[in-house]
């Protein structure tokens, strides 16, 4: 059977082209379709298309045909297709005994079929009363654990919240100390600072001040007890911190399971108080095939006491840590007072000891001023002897050169002649026992010179030591904190 809205086959369109030699003759075209389907016109029905934009689509096409024989063209349509009135036989099916047997036979099973009906309602209104009663003593039952169930969450979500208050009052307390210890540790920064500073200025001391003394000492001790109490402070800053957090994480594991225990609570009391009245009430296909419990009751009452237990656990680690720093504060801020104070006995003293040296220096130096002028005195002395023996000493060389121009015998070596001589080797020697005066003086005189530098360069350094101790470092370790500081008020 052809579907509907497909196009007719070309056979119910046009007729079937056959040669000429194998049709019929015109008189025995009826009895050669005796057995043959007989020719029915298709209802208008039919020819209508269900979908009419798809079957105009389809039609538009049109199918391509053989071409006809030359021998059928040419006749008319009552020779190429026989006509319906000329049928003369009749299509039977059933017997009236075939109809009879249908008859009865559907009698029978309409009989059967109400019996059976019969018992399976009776069947099913005994059935219908007794799930009833069960479904709805079930759901009594449901009810009832549902409200034993919301009454246990209940207990849980009061213990959770009394738990969850201890630890956050906890933990702010820790936070306190935290912050008191974090200001310890800025306050402590200053003094370590100073410390570091006044042996920085120390290093500025000028030859033989630069000491080993009991002043040094006492500041890297001072140093190294500072940074002691800044380590230890910065490791219990640490494990406060640590601390803190593990106080949040198991802050944040009651919080979370007191919002789990509330939101299971609303939707237990809310399941507890439905009825078969109950607005919002639908079906869910298959929900119960789904087990979405990842639980029983014993491990989720262990899963909140062991929150609780773990909180309880880190409040306890955290009121001892509390109790640690402050034993470490106090500790702390005694021992830089104690060294502190060391320091500056050791600058005192020392001071006292350089403001003796430096008076001592002054005076030597006073006394070698004093003899470096008498020195340049005497050398002035010598300088004018020894010129007041150059007119001489021309005088006589001029007279033994102007006796070298006699005229030959006359060149005598007479008692003048050696008298100018002897005279000229005598100013010389004379010369000679000035100049080594001179020179001795004047060696002299370097000597109370570099002595006079040394003195003055050893009270410049003295001055520029107890400058640096009385002035800088006394001056800056004015500003150390006091205990009060160095315990960290809040």
């Amino acid at each position: 059977m052809e579907s509907v809205g497909s196009p007719l086959p070309a056979t119910f369109a046009h007729p079937r082209s056959m040669p000429t030699r194998f049709l019929p003759a015109i008189h025995t075209m009826a009895s050669s379709y005796k057995n043959r389907f007989p020719y029915r016109p298709l209802p208008q029905s039919y020819s209508l298309p269900w979908m009419p934009s798809s079957y105009y689509k389809t039609a538009a096409i049109k199918p391509t045909l053989a071409a006809f024989s030359e021998s059928s063209q040419g006749k008319t349509a009552g020779e190429k297709l026989p006509c319906i009135s000329t049928r003369t036989t009749v299509f039977t099916r059933y017997t009236p005994e075939d109809w009879y047997k249908s008859n009865v036979t559907n009698y029978r099973e309409s009989e059967t079929s109400q019996k059976k009906a019969e018992h399976l309602r009776a069947d099913t209104a005994r059935k219908i009363d007794d799930k009833y009663q069960q479904t709805k003593k079930m759901q009594v039952e449901s009810t009832k654990n549902l409200g034993v169930r919301a009454n246990d969450i209940a207990f849980w979500k009061s213990e959770l919240c009394h738990e969850l208050d201890e630890m956050i009052g906890e933990t702010n307390t820790l936070t306190d100390v935290k912050t008191r210890l974090e200001r310890a540790l800025a306050e402590s920064e200053a003094p370590l600072q100073v410390t570091q500073e006044c042996l920085l200025h120390r290093e500025k001391r000028m030859g033989i001040d630069l000491v080993h003394d009991n002043v040094e000492e006492q500041l890297l001790t001072e140093v190294d007890v500072i940074r002691s109490c800044r380590e230890k402070m910065q490791e219990f800053l640490d494990k406060a911190k640590a601390q803190i957090m593990s106080n949040w994480a198991a802050q944040h594991n009651l919080e979370k399971d007191l919002a789990n225990k509330q939101v299971a609570h609303q939707i237990d009391d809310r399941c507890h108080h439905l009825m078969n009245t109950s607005h919002g009430i639908s079906y869910y296909r298959g929900v119960e095939q789904v087990d979405a419990t990842i639980s029983v009751p014993e491990s989720w009452a262990k899963f909140t006491n062991d929150n609780i237990l773990r909180s309880q656990s880190e409040r306890a680690a955290s009121a001892k840590l509390r109790d640690d720093i402050e034993n470490l504060l106090a500790v702390t801020a005694s021992e830089m007072w104690r060294q502190f104070n060391a320091v500056n006995v050791a600058f005192t003293n020392r001071i006292a000891e350089m403001a003796d040296a430096k008076r001592k220096i002054q005076t030597h130096l006073a006394k070698t001023l004093q003899e470096i002028f008498q020195i340049e005195r005497n050398i002035e002395a010598i300088q004018k002897a020894i010129r007041d023996q150059g007119p001489p000493l021309k005088v006589a060389q001029t007279r033994l050169d102007e006796r070298t121009r006699r005229p030959n015998m006359e060149l005598c070596r007479d008692t003048a002649q050696l008298r100018l001589v002897n005279e000229v080797h005598d100013i010389n020697e004379t010369v000679q026992t000035l100049q080594q005066q001179l020179r001795d003086s004047e060696d002299t005189l370097q000597m109370l010179v570099r002595a006079k530098a040394v003195l003055q360069h050893d009270l410049s350094v003295k001055a520029n030591s107890l400058f640096i101790d009385q002035e800088k470092c006394m001056g800056m370790r004015k500003t150390f904190p006091s205990t009060t500081r160095l315990l960290g008020p809040i």
